[in-house]
């Protein structure tokens, strides 16, 4: 369903509204019904998406979410920024988001998202016990040791597109850039760092493929969480029958020598994190950025004259086409009321609209929609901001600057196998991603 704004009831303030009481009033409720844009739950025009919504005028705006989540779309950079360092906005529905502690959206997509206890889903004091157990394995020193690594996989990745593209010839089948490349860079890099079995890859694929689709059914998600539990489990116990020097062995141990530590739960959700989160945002820099240069022709013509950096091409990438459109969800501690005097309500759910922030006019000019890797102040929002800044932004940058720079250097005549505007994006609101690109390595 296509976003679009609903007529508004005369009378009533449509930036101020109540926390929701009950499912039945939920679905019955005209006043939400009539107040609320709904999110395309399959992510056809996510930036069309957020350009209407920032049309309204309010720093924030009522979205119903798929699954008839209704949460405050923060459009503006600033606003957003705000709140991402706000300490009266948490992360942890089960302390403060009422629907979630009535035992609501539970049979939806939000299952495989906030039935969680990680650091991704807490708050407080809970947030810097999990956020200080991961952070070692995220530091300068660890993420430089990587780089021999990423460099390894990367030549044998290209090695076998190569081998591809020459059996092919220059007018045969393209290669599909996702599948051969962009993919399997960081998940075998992921894996390699948490020690996850060759055999056991494919699963963890399938399921970060499904956390990121956002039109789960109630059996969808339950068969999801169950599956991903059993595959953590898997990899945990694996892990203690034959510990190894990978980072799942490392929490393993802080789990088994200091139980008050990390619960069982707590390592398992935090595995899941730290292997999905690992992989999939970096999956879709490194195809967005590949899309964006071969539809910017002079912007990698700077790159390939000097007068522009391999950095600069990732940054405005994050900037331009973010991995994670809208991550959701946070929720207000208490009443908090915006600059605009928007006012979001205590228990109010937020959804962290990066693809419209970065796009903000008010903070990057009228030229906020385009791709240019020499634009001034690279500030952005992708890998998050505040207490919950993203660990791995290290190295998914480190991953992406390899992968492009071989990528290129390699085929310096690669091309798009379709037109731009017959790329379709990966379905899901917070995913922004090509599902598939398809390209000719040859030219």
């Amino acid at each position: 369903m296509a976003a679009g704004t609903l007529p508004a009831r005369t009378g009533l303030a449509a930036r101020t509204v109540q926390p929701r009481q009950s499912r039945h009033r939920r679905r019955n409720s005209v006043e939400a019904q009539r107040h609320t844009v709904r999110i395309d739950p399959l992510g056809r025009d996510i930036h069309g998406e957020a350009e209407r919504i920032r049309e309204l005028g309010s720093s924030a705006t009522l979205v119903e979410l798929p699954a008839g989540v209704h949460a405050w779309y923060v459009s503006e950079f600033d606003a957003l920024k705000e709140l991402l360092r706000d300490p009266r906005v948490s992360k942890d529905p089960r302390q403060h988001w009422p629907p979630w502690q009535r035992g609501e959206f539970r049979d939806s997509w939000l299952l495989t998202w906030l039935d969680r206890e990680n650091m991704l889903c807490s708050y407080g004091d809970d947030h810097k016990r999990l956020r200080k157990l991961v952070a070692p394995a995220f530091t300068a020193r660890r993420t430089a040791a990587m780089l021999p690594r990423v460099e390894r996989i990367t030549g044998e990745l290209l090695d076998a597109m190569e081998r591809q593209a020459r059996q092919s010839g220059p007018g045969g089948e393209p290669l599909e850039l996702r599948s051969a490349f962009a993919h399997p860079l960081p998940m075998n890099v992921i894996c390699e760092l948490f020690g996850v079995p060759a055999e056991q890859r494919p699963e963890m694929r399938r399921l970060m493929d499904l956390i990121m689709d956002t039109t789960l059914t109630s059996e969808q998600a339950a068969q999801t969480a169950v599956d991903m539990h059993a595959a953590f489990t898997a990899l945990a116990e694996a892990k203690r029958a034959e510990p190894g020097e990978d980072l799942t062995s490392v929490l393993v141990s802080a789990r088994d020598e200091e139980g008050d530590a990390l619960s069982e739960k707590e390592l398992l959700d935090t595995l899941l994190l730290m292997i999905g989160a690992g992989h999939e945002t970096t999956v879709n820099l490194i195809g967005n950025a590949v899309q964006a240069l071969l539809t910017h022709p002079g912007q990698l013509e700077l790159v390939r004259e000097g007068k522009a950096s391999w950095d600069d091409v990732i940054e405005e990438t994050l900037r331009w086409a973010p991995s994670i459109a809208n991550l959701p969800l946070r929720f207000a501690v208490e009443q908090i009321e915006l600059a605009d005097g928007t006012t979001i309500r205590q228990g109010d759910a937020i959804v962290s609209t990066i693809a419209s922030a970065n796009r903000d006019s008010a903070k990057y000019g009228s030229g906020a929609a385009e791709f240019d890797i020499l634009r001034p102040g690279g500030e952005h929002l992708s890998f998050g901001h505040g207490v919950h800044f993203c660990l791995g932004a290290p190295l998914a940058r480190m991953e992406a600057r390899i992968a492009l720079s071989a990528l290129f250097d390699r085929f310096p005549k690669l091309s798009l196998a379709v037109p731009p505007e017959e790329l379709a994006q990966v379905p899901s609101a917070i995913a922004f991603g090509y599902a598939k690109l398809p390209v000719r390595p040859l030219g």
